[in-house]
């Protein structure tokens, strides 16, 4: 079956989408993306991403009359046209086609572009057995709240990680661990869970914010202050976050064992609690 992509008002199969060159998002990186994990054919924590975009389209002044009601429709065919059960959502969204100016344009109608990833969500090799992390420079912009397109840092972080041999990159500024290259980082001392306070200097994860409301119910607390590298090193275990990976395990980090070098009990059952609250609410 050919996959369909959607691209400003269109359902187009992927071999026939195309998007002008003169896009600000093609030549600055102007615009913004979520990505949402669908489960059961249903897109999970699904107001938490949307929240998340508008929160990045007004920091980025990109005026966007769809309502999230609209955006639901939008995403919500494309999921049934591909027939995805588990997977992801692409939703991205752009200043749009303009003379090419640093200034921003006043008349431009934003462009729209999503598709769908058929990718395992809940059962996959890196959750049961973990994985390892290097640390590396982190050397993104001042605004890394806004969950922006222009992503060359990140790049430039996770390709340093794979020539490493690791999975995932945890990024170091003045001797602290920001967050991960595409994920929210974690480490547990004490059966304490530690993780850096929300700021400019982070992207605030869907996840994170998940776990921080199911805390006090489930029966783990969650310390928000800033931790170094070597506080990581030292730590009794040590976990991830993300839309596409919810809760997996660091095992090792710039080569050494984490623990016992195993997923801890902690970081596994985080990862359960998640992954039960995502089938209810996707078979709800």
């Amino acid at each position: 079956m050919t996959e369909t992509v959607y691209i400003n008002g269109e359902y187009l199969a992927k071999e026939n989408a195309k998007i002008s060159i003169f896009d600000r998002g093609f030549i600055f990186g102007d615009g913004i993306y979520e990505v949402v994990p669908i489960l059961n054919g249903r897109m999970a924590d699904r107001q938490y991403f949307l929240d998340r975009l508008r929160r990045s389209l007004g920091e980025l002044q990109i005026n966007f009359c769809f309502s999230d009601a609209d955006l639901i429709s939008i995403l919500n065919k494309l999921i049934k046209i591909n027939r995805l059960k588990e997977g992801i959502v692409y939703l991205q969204i752009t200043r749009g086609i303009a003379e090419r100016d640093f200034i921003f344009p006043d008349d431009t109608t934003p462009s729209i572009v999503a598709f769908v990833m058929d990718i395992p969500i809940i059962d996959t090799k890196d959750s049961a057995e973990g994985i390892s992390v290097v640390s590396t420079t982190d050397l993104r912009w001042k605004r890394r709240d806004i969950k922006s397109i222009n992503l060359l840092g990140q790049c430039l972080a996770k390709q340093d990680a794979h020539s490493r041999n690791a999975k995932e990159g945890w990024m170091v500024e003045d001797g602290y661990i920001t967050e991960g290259v595409s994920s929210s980082a974690y480490i547990v001392k004490d059966r304490r869970i530690i993780t850096r306070p929300l700021s400019n200097r982070i992207l605030p994860g869907v996840r994170r914010r998940t776990l921080l409301e199911m805390q006090s119910n489930e029966g783990f607390e969650i310390e928000e202050r800033l931790f170094t590298l070597q506080e990581a090193i030292s730590a009794d275990e040590a976990f991830i976050t993300s839309a596409t990976q919810i809760v997996v395990p660091v095992t090792h980090l710039d080569g050494r064992p984490l623990g016992n070098g195993t997923p801890g009990a902690i970081t596994k059952k985080l990862r359960q609690i998640y992954i039960n609250k995502l089938i209810r609410e996707t078979c709800d």
